[in-house]
């Protein structure tokens, strides 16, 4: 795992308008709720949130567990997603770990809606495996890593455990966001950014570029930036320190290294930009963006990343050259959203 220090990014400000595309080239149905003892019901056209609650230790923890699920569950509902919860009730008579694998063998492989996939409870590290705990047996990252691997769709994993870091590393990949709780496997202690982070998916308050709709990346940030609020009310040491990683390379991006949803600082390494794709994932979409085809919110997403590499590498490319290139896709970004 790599240092988070090694790791920042100068991120690109998404949701362009055509009247922002323009200046900144110039300047420069009901939803079907499944039951958690019922298999997913999911459609390639839907996206899916899979919620699964581990095994909750103490009283006090299934609790908390069950209401950020509760919490999260509303959320998806609202915004038309196929949630499942895995592994709430206690004395299920079928494992946990076989539920959460059988939702996951259900799932469309193929396709262009997400699935959200939210692991919320306790987690462990050893020195070399890091595991999911689940009520019964546990899931370790190498083994969710395969059963995720036949995945060709969008996928968001969101682990908000304790020592959750090394999943990042295992689960990371193309067209997947990955987020952990914590940025090592040590950091080992109960984490409350699962607490946070449900809640800022459905908080208009987490919309940082106002644009109506509070995405992955918002949520992301927001829900740090109350972790760390938390620590200092209580006067305690930071014991948690979230990463979020979007391109597939693993290495994550903390979350003060953003500036509202831009990344400000540069990799030492030269590593490539987080944040870009996590922020074109909503759980609730606003009006405007749901007005958007798919074809039309499919190629506004890509060209978004067009802009976000070729930025990337501005300093290799001549200045003529670097802007004739963003012309062109900040003309055709806006002309996606000039008349039909």
């Amino acid at each position: 795992m790599v240092h988070p220090m090694l790791r920042p990014h100068p991120s690109l400000s998404l949701r362009y308008k055509a009247a922002l595309a323009l200046v900144l080239w110039a300047s420069a149905g009901d939803t079907r709720l499944a039951r958690a003892d019922d298999p997913p019901t999911a459609s390639p056209s839907q996206v899916s949130v899979l919620i699964a609650v581990g095994a909750p230790g103490e009283e006090e923890f299934g609790t908390e567990f069950t209401q950020w699920a509760t919490q999260l569950e509303a959320i998806a509902r609202r915004g038309g997603a196929a949630a499942t919860v895995i592994g709430a009730r206690k004395g299920d008579p079928i494992p946990a770990r076989e539920k959460l694998q059988l939702a996951l063998a259900n799932e469309p492989k193929e396709g262009t809606a997400e699935l959200w996939l939210v692991l919320i409870g306790h987690g462990t590290f050893d020195g070399r495996e890091a595991k999911f705990n689940l009520r019964g047996a546990d899931v370790s990252a190498s083994e969710l890593q395969g059963w995720l691997q036949p995945f060709h769709r969008p996928l968001a994993i969101i682990d908000t455990t304790a020592a959750s870091a090394p999943f990042l590393a295992r689960l990371a990949g193309t067209n997947r966001v990955v987020v952990t709780a914590t940025r090592s496997g040590s950091e080992a202690n109960f984490t409350r950014f699962g607490k946070f982070f449900c809640a800022a998916l459905g908080d208009t308050a987490a919309d940082l570029d106002k644009d109506g709709q509070t995405s992955l990346l918002e949520a992301f940030l927001m829900a740090s930036r109350q972790v760390k609020e938390f620590y200092e009310e209580e006067g305690r040491l930071v014991t948690e320190h979230a990463l979020l990683d979007d391109n597939g390379d693993g290495l994550g991006t903390p979350p003060d290294w953003f500036r509202g949803i831009r990344a400000t600082k540069t990799a030492k390494d030269g590593a490539a930009l987080d944040g870009v794709r996590a922020h074109q994932l909503h759980l609730v979409h606003s009006a405007a963006e749901l007005e958007l085809s798919d074809a039309t919110r499919a190629r506004r997403d890509e060209l978004e990343l067009s802009i976000a590499r070729l930025r990337e590498g501005k300093r290799s490319m001549s200045e003529a050259e670097y802007y004739k290139q963003l012309e062109t896709l900040l003309l055709e970004l806006a002309r996606l959203y000039g008349p039909k």
